[in-house]
Formats: C-alpha cells, structure tokens, sequence
C-alpha cells in the first residue's frame, strides 16, 4: 500500500498528516475540536483527510484516539476525555470518506510509531510509557501490537499502586498515574510552594510568584538551569517511574522500555533516576539482562506515524 493518512484525536484538537512507506510525514494539517462534541469532532476528522488527500493518492487512513477501542478497532468503547461511548467510529468516517479506515487507541498508535520506525525499530519486543497529564502505554510483543482479548490492554497508568490512594479520573484509589505523570509532579510543586518551602522558592520566583504558575514545563525549564528543587521533584517522579516499570518488566519481558510524553522533554534528568530505580526493584536483576530504557525518538508525530502505518496492516 502506498500513502496513507494517520490522524491523531486529542482532547482540544485534531493532528493529521499523510505518511509514506518509510514513516516519512509527506504533509500535515490540523484542526481545532471541541471534546463534548463528538459530531463536530468527525468533521473535522473528515475535512482534515479531506484536505490532506486534495494532493496525494491515500489510499487509507489510521484513526489514534485516547480511549478503548474495540478488539475489531472499529467502535470507541470509552474515551474518558471526548464524548464517545460505544462510537462506530471506523463506519461513520468510511461512509464519509469512501476509503479504509482502520481506529486504534492513541497510546498504542505512537507505541507501534516507535517500534516500527523510531526507537524501538532494532527490537521485537517494547513497551512505551508515555508521561503526560496522564501515564500511558502500548505493547508490542514478539513484533506484534498487543491489544488484548477485548482491545484494551496496556492501560498501564491505572495499575493501583497505593491501597486506598489518590482518587483517579479512572473512579479507582492509588491509580499509578496519580503518583508518576506530569499532573502529579505539578501537584507536588504546588503543595510544597504553597505551603512556604524555602526550597520551592527559587521556582515560585520564576513562576512570577503564583503558584498557579507553576507548570510542568516550567519544572523541566528550571531543573535543566540547575534548580535544586525542580530537580528534586523529577527525581521523584523517576523513582515512581522506574519503580513501577521494574514491575512490568516483571511481567512483560521487554527488550526495550521507550519514555514519551511531554515530561520526556526532561531528558536524562528524568531518565536517569528512572534508570536507577528501575534497576533497584527489578526482580533477579543480579541474575538476568537487563533491558535499555530509551527516550522516545518521533515525540508528538509518533501516534500520526503508527496510526498512518497501522491502516496499512487491516
């Protein structure tokens, strides 16, 4: 098959772009959506291909969209973030755009991008976490996308790590994700300024003195000038991290544990601690290989490259 459409569904807007055989972006669009509204999110989806294709033969299109998909990847079971529930997406856009559409989770859409043309191109084996608002995750295992019996495995930010923890958008306690995203290393750097730490001051002072102000790319922007704290509080979140992922691996196997996400933007100052934390919970760790933990190499592309590349695999 030659060129194919890959379309990312976010929250606010919707990112697509035509892709070759070599996970080559050839052009992009985008177009702003609001989340309540599910018929104005499939125009836009529409206009998009629509827009894309007025100048290159697609021949399919790749949907990524944050929620479950059906075993079939055709109907949106439940997007916690759109107005999808039981959604026959993959029918509503054929009929509309007379071409194949093929609909995946997002997370496992950039988890298949990477495997396939970024950072896990050399393995066979790979789990992706992605750290943002939330903790996401794909798998591919022995070459193949993992989706489990029903379509909605690798929902790893909702492993329960803390008995009766922070409650979780998911409606569960001690959810992972409320303890290793981007949401939680804001939270902390919010109590901890909130409450007076002489520590947190240096970044309250960059945050204008707001503490509303503090954001987590303003973290990863001090802790790269040297802040003591914002370093801290990324070495924190790498222990979660490394942590939980030494528990996969327990489970999985993987050859390679990719990091993406908008935290990953940290680099090593996130990847470090969790490489060292990783190491310290894994089990056996003195008596088997271990696995490389890789920052993510397509970054905010790879869920259009592995959704255009998926509609190239029906």
């Amino acid at each position: 098959m030659g060129l194919t459409v890959g379309i990312d569904i976010g929250g606010t807007k919707i990112a697509g772009g035509v892709v070759d055989e070599a996970g080559t972006i050839l052009a992009t669009a985008r177009r702003e959506s609001p989340a309540t509204d599910s018929d104005a999110i499939e125009r836009g989806v529409e206009d998009l291909v629509n827009e894309l294709r007025g100048n290159h033969p697609v021949e399919a299109v790749g949907v990524g969209a944050a929620g479950f998909v059906d075993v079939a990847r055709s109907t949106v079971l439940f997007a916690p973030n759109l107005a999808w529930r039981d959604e026959p997406l993959k029918s509503d856009l054929e009929k509309k755009l007379g071409l194949p559409v093929v609909i995946e989770n997002d997370a496992n859409a950039a988890a298949w991008g990477e495997f396939t043309f970024g950072a896990g191109a050399d393995v066979s084996d790979l789990l992706l976490v992605t750290v943002g608002t939330g903790v996401g995750g794909g798998i591919v295992l022995n070459g193949e996308l993992h989706r489990g019996a029903f379509g909605v495995a690798a929902e790893i930010g909702h492993i329960r790590v803390v008995p009766n923890g922070r409650l979780c958008g998911c409606g569960n306690r001690g959810c992972w994700e409320q303890y290793s995203s981007g949401t939680a290393l804001v939270r902390s750097a919010r109590e901890q300024a909130s409450q007076g730490s002489l520590i947190a001051r240096s970044l309250l002072d960059r945050a204008g003195g707001s503490v509303e102000a503090i954001t987590g790319p303003l973290i990863t922007e001090a802790a790269k000038d040297g802040d003591e704290f914002a370093r801290e509080q990324l070495t924190s979140l790498g222990q979660w991290l490394g942590e939980g992922i030494a528990t996969l691996t327990a489970v999985l196997d993987p050859a390679v544990v990719v990091i993406g996400g908008g935290v990953s933007e940290a680099g090593d100052l996130l990847l470090d601690p969790i490489r060292t934390h990783f190491k310290a919970n894994l089990t056996g760790r003195n008596y088997r290989p271990t696995l490389e933990i890789r920052a993510a190499q397509l970054g905010n592309r790879a869920g259009m490259i592995g959704a255009a590349d998926l509609a190239r695999r029906p």
